[in-house]
């Protein structure tokens, strides 16, 4: 039977694959292609990746109570994913390494969630509104899945500005059809 929470983890199986497959399609890039800048999205692919990962990276830290987390690395005051601090992601393999560990973190604290925790109230500050705020952690959840598609659209736009032939998968559907190829005999 599909439950709130079943859909729930659907949703996030689903942003970790995509995520999978945007690290792939950007290991194809030189550094300069991976730091070019664009027009939209954070301002290149690195940036919006490393975005995607620091918002991952908070919103997780305030699933689990710290409301003023910063992805390492990252200034406060400013969005998540602005990489500049000491502890900045520098390459490729660095942000692969830490977002597949924040991934099983990600795992983790699904797997604990029960139903009626999705009504439960989640804090976080907000640098950039200077306050904090509450939300649902259901609404949390939900955000984090549609940031990452947004997101996601972004950088595949910019990956087919660089040339990238073969764009990588980020359907649902796509991940429906891999699964069900798996399962035939």
């Amino acid at each position: 039977m599909t439950t709130a929470i079943s859909l729930v983890h659907r949703l996030h199986q689903h942003r970790a694959w995509v995520n999978q497959n945007l690290l792939a399609a950007a290991a194809q890039l030189n550094d300069e292609q991976l730091r070019r800048p664009f027009a939209i999205g954070q301002g290149s692919v690195w940036k919006s990746l490393t975005h995607m990962y620091a918002a991952e990276y908070v919103w997780l830290a305030a699933l689990q109570g710290n409301e003023n987390a910063l992805a390492p690395g990252d200034v406060p005051g400013q969005l998540p994913g602005n990489q500049q601090g000491e502890d900045a992601l520098r390459t490729l393999d660095e942000l692969r390494q830490k977002w597949s560990a924040l991934e099983k973190r990600w795992a983790d604290d699904l797997a604990a969630h029960a139903p009626e925790s999705l009504d439960e109230l989640v804090y976080r500050f907000s640098a950039s509104f200077g306050e904090r705020f509450s939300c649902r952690r259901s609404d949390v959840l939900l955000h984090v899945c549609a940031h990452a598609q947004y997101t996601t659209a972004q950088v595949v736009n910019m990956l087919r500005h660089l040339g990238v032939e073969k764009l990588p998968s980020t359907m649902l559907m796509a991940l429906a059809r891999q699964e069900a190829k798996q399962q035939q005999p």
